[in-house]
């Protein structure tokens, strides 16, 4: 008899292009992470204290918006990353007043 491993449930669309949308979030000392999209996506770490854990949960839960395009992943988020490049070419342009 033969028997084969199991593989895990692929994720959805979305988390495969666009990446898992991690929410952070502190019990106690633990901090808790879980993808927003309901993949199943996410993890714990316990820290020394509860305030270190309810520290880095709020620095984590932060929206990357500065990071947009830069941090993305690389199929699902080309265009902008496309268009973070056009921008920042073009502004340069305007502020050195030279062609690259």
């Amino acid at each position: 008899m033969t028997t084969h491993a199991s593989r895990p449930p692929a994720p959805p669309l979305s988390c495969r292009l666009l990446d898992h949308r991690h929410r952070f979030r502190s019990e106690g000392a633990v901090m808790t992470w879980a993808c927003e999209r309901g993949c199943g996506a996410g993890g714990s770490k316990e820290y020394a204290s509860a305030r270190a854990a309810a520290h880095y949960a709020a620095a984590f839960d932060r929206p990357a918006s500065g990071d947009l395009g830069r941090k993305a992943p690389l199929l699902g988020m080309f265009p902008l990353r496309v268009w973070r490049w056009l921008r920042q070419r073009r502004e340069g342009v305007v502020a050195t007043g030279v062609a690259r």
